[in-house]
């Protein structure tokens, strides 16, 4: 019986190593609609974010197509922590010159962005001139 306990010991000790080992990566997602702003914008603007989320990095990599906004866009930007149908501040602004569609880039979390993104309390929006408080915008959330 103790022979057993130690293998059952030792069994759980070696999922727990194994688990910290290997990384997760969780796919996300984001419809980025004009009515999704706060408040709703009228544009013919729509887009689409993509994202994975490495859990051992904290390494934040995405890809984003948009088309049909008023004018280019100014800036870009992930902000939380905010539910849907609230606004927040930045978190992790796009550089300048990588706002032209398709957006790639990515980012290193701290701990307290991991948690609120992965809460599904960070959104992502694009500005132009004619709407500077963001003219499409779309919750971050797992993409299954």
């Amino acid at each position: 019986m103790f022979s057993i306990r130690k293998l059952n010991v030792a069994v759980l000790l070696w999922a727990v190593a194994m688990g910290a080992a290997y990384a997760d990566t969780v796919a996300l997602k984001a419809d980025l609609e004009p009515s999704s702003e706060v408040p709703p914008k009228v544009s013919q603007g729509h887009g689409a974010l993509t994202a994975t989320f490495d859990t051992s990095s904290k390494a934040l990599k995405w890809h984003i197509t948009y088309e049909g906004l008023s004018g280019p866009a100014i800036a870009a930007h992930f902000h939380g922590p905010a539910p849907v149908g609230q606004n927040a501040d930045p978190k992790v602004p796009i550089p300048k010159n990588k706002l032209p569609s398709p957006i790639d880039g990515s980012a290193t979390l701290t701990d307290s962005q991991v948690a609120e993104l992965m809460a599904g309390k960070w959104y992502f929006n694009i500005h132009t001139a004619a709407n500077p408080s963001g003219e499409i915008r779309g919750q971050v959330l797992p993409a299954n």
